[in-house]
């Protein structure tokens, strides 16, 4: 018996636990809906709005972009180059002050939803919405860093696979140029997974122990043996992360085959539909994680107490 006590928990069994405490628990999703969604529905608005207004500013030959065909790739990337040649300039100026609008209020929509939501699971935690604005611009900037390094990798398979054969007088690899894209993707997506978690606890560790940014940062780094069920639930995350979207394409082309009797808008509605329960669905899932990191953390610090009386 003592040995079974004693026994460690895997990561994928106390996220799988977490899960179903979770879906009894359907206020902490509800909570963590609303936040995203506060913040998410006026940026979408906003977004829509400028984007609309570059549209009808902007010399688009409309007849060419309604023309575009999947049989001709190469005239529809010509097309959507000249396009996007048109469009850069003016989105460019737009993100000049709309991105860092957006990042701003997303750091701290986001510190104070996450207090809210991790409050709701344990009224025991510190509320510490400060510290986790400064941990949430820190994880932003290393995903930021990560999407940089992502486009390079996609600007190097471009020239190894496109610009140099162009170069040489041959045709471009379009089939090589995908591998490399596909392969640099999941990459860099597995990457992410096993390096983000210290971002991800390191909220945590603040409200915990009631720590600033750097030292919950640092606290992050020195959780020994925790540190490798961490990574696996991260990973189990990134799985289900691609999980959702191959699903979420699976409904959308459902109505596919009858489409020769489907309306516009039930297409439209079908389309919204699957985009508000994949989005749902990827909040519970966060809301899952975090709350699997909270109770390894507990489960810790009871086999210590049991260990240590």
């Amino acid at each position: 018996m003592a040995a079974d006590r004693a026994a460690p928990v895997r990561g994928t069994q106390s996220f799988v636990h977490t899960l179903a405490v979770c879906w009894k628990r359907p206020s902490l999703t509800a909570l963590e809906v609303l936040w995203r969604w506060a913040f998410g529905v006026p940026a979408v608005i906003l977004m829509t709005y400028e984007a609309l207004g570059v549209w009808r500013t902007a010399q688009i030959d409309t007849t060419a972009f309604r023309q575009i065909s999947l049989l001709d790739p190469m005239s529809a990337a010509a097309t959507l180059t000249q396009v996007g040649m048109q469009l850069l300039p003016p989105l460019l100026r737009v993100a000049q002050w709309m991105a860092p609008l957006l990042l701003v209020a997303w750091i701290v929509v986001s510190s104070f939803g996450r207090v809210a939501v991790l409050r709701r699971f344990d009224a025991q935690l510190h509320a510490r919405p400060v510290t986790l604005m400064l941990l949430q611009a820190a994880h932003m900037a290393a995903l930021l860093g990560s999407f940089a390094l992502w486009f390079v990798s996609l600007r190097a398979a471009a020239v190894v696979a496109l610009n140099g054969p162009i170069a040489a007088g041959h045709d471009p690899d379009l089939v090589l140029y995908c591998a490399i894209v596909i392969i640099a993707t999941l990459g860099m997506f597995t990457l992410w997974a096993i390096v983000s978690w210290v971002f991800s606890v390191a909220p945590l560790l603040a409200m915990l122990g009631n720590l600033g940014a750097t030292a919950s940062l640092a606290a992050a780094f020195r959780l020994g043996p925790l540190r490798s069920r961490l990574i696996e639930i991260n990973l189990v995350m990134g799985i289900v992360k691609i999980a959702l979207i191959v699903l979420a394409m699976v409904f959308s082309a459902c109505p596919l085959p009858f489409e020769s009797v489907a309306t516009t808008q039930f297409m439209a509605c079908w389309y919204a539909a699957v985009t508000v329960l994949y989005l749902i669905a990827s909040d519970l899932f966060h809301v899952v994680r975090l709350m699997a990191y909270l109770e390894l953390w507990k489960s810790r610090d009871h086999a210590a107490l049991q260990t240590h009386p």
